[in-house]
């Protein structure tokens, strides 16, 4: 498995990064400036960047980085602005059960917020390539990050999770993990599908919600925003892969294309009951006190999926590519 080269470094608190992990330098010990954007780009292409030695690492350096004391306490100075801001920006209050009943409400009729509405209706074939290509970053580990919470969880949610993550993963066949789903699409749409192919392209507000993830699951006092964020996904999946399944239909993208988004259609119907009645439901019976957290993780991945659909529509409808190259 070839892991990727080092992303381009956006900032000081990026190069830092990387020149930490390829040796030229020590990791700073000096915390982030109270000026530094926690949504901008230098902020959270250094966060991904440390974040992917617990995945698949960079070409070149070495693995026994990922536990690196000056490394993780860099990193934790990154994720304290992040979550700062998360917490600072989502609806105060709420519980679990209402945070998920509002996904359920799809609006009336065409809705120009919604990237999905729009590729169903007016998208083109280079916007379709372009969200594929921005989406690699989270559909290529889209199950990884939530299985962290699997030895987190115990009884009925344990089992409704590892039920759930078994389909995501392929239900035994490597070739029917989503994931892979994922990379014949990208295939279908004429893209690279080397993993990280399109780092370096991808502008902040699609780092974010990768960051999230991997944020969520790698802390185990945030075990229940990370329920929260797989419910999330659940819940709106169905209908979102709806739309997109037609926009590919519609701009005449290729067979493997449209099965992944169809997949979704079905398998995340099914899902979402579970998640909702049996992992949601199990933490809850043993852990009631972490119902602000999950309302939290569902409030907080609707914030920067909006922030990433704010991004991509503002520059499709001035013409303009939502990459950053």
């Amino acid at each position: 498995m070839t892991a990727p080269p080092l992303p381009q470094p956006r900032g000081d608190l990026s190069a830092a990064v990387v020149s930490t992990l390829t040796g030229r330098d020590t990791a700073p010990t000096d915390t982030p400036p109270a000026t530094v954007d926690p949504y901008g780009e230098d902020l959270q292409l250094a966060l991904y960047t440390l974040y992917e030695l617990h995945y698949r690492g960079f070409e070149g350096v070495p693995e026994e980085l990922e536990w690196d004391p000056g490394l993780l306490a860099l990193r934790r100075s990154l994720e304290r602005p992040f979550l700062a801001a998360l917490r600072r920006d989502v609806p105060p209050g709420g519980s679990a059960e209402e945070a998920l009943d509002a996904l359920l409400v799809e609006p009336v009729g065409y809705d120009d917020s919604s990237v999905s509405h729009h590729l169903q209706r007016d998208g083109e074939l280079w916007q379709l390539q372009e969200y594929a290509a921005l989406r690699s970053l989270y559909h290529l580990k889209e199950a990884d990050p939530h299985a962290w919470v699997i030895p987190r969880l115990r009884g009925r949610a344990k089992a409704a999770m590892v039920a759930v993550e078994f389909d995501e993963f392929g239900a035994g066949r490597p070739d029917e993990i989503h994931a892979r789903l994922y990379a014949d699409l990208m295939t279908d749409l004429g893209l690279d599908t080397t993993y990280g192919h399109y780092l370096d392209r991808a502008p902040a507000p699609a780092l974010a919600t990768v960051n999230l993830m991997s944020l969520f699951g790698l802390h185990r006092a945030l075990r229940g925003a990370l329920v929260g964020h797989f419910a999330t996904v659940e819940v709106t999946s169905s209908p979102g892969s709806r739309r997109m399944a037609a926009a590919l239909r519609r701009t005449g993208a290729g067979a493997a294309a449209q099965r992944f988004y169809d997949e979704h259609v079905e398998a995340d119907a099914v899902h979402e009951q579970i998640v909702r009645r049996d992992v949601v439901g199990g933490l809850l019976a043993d852990e009631p006190h972490l119902d602000p957290d999950i309302a939290f993780g569902v409030h907080a991945t609707g914030l920067l999926e909006d922030r990433f659909g704010s991004h991509v529509l503002k520059a499709w409808r001035q013409q303009h590519s939502a990459l950053r190259t």
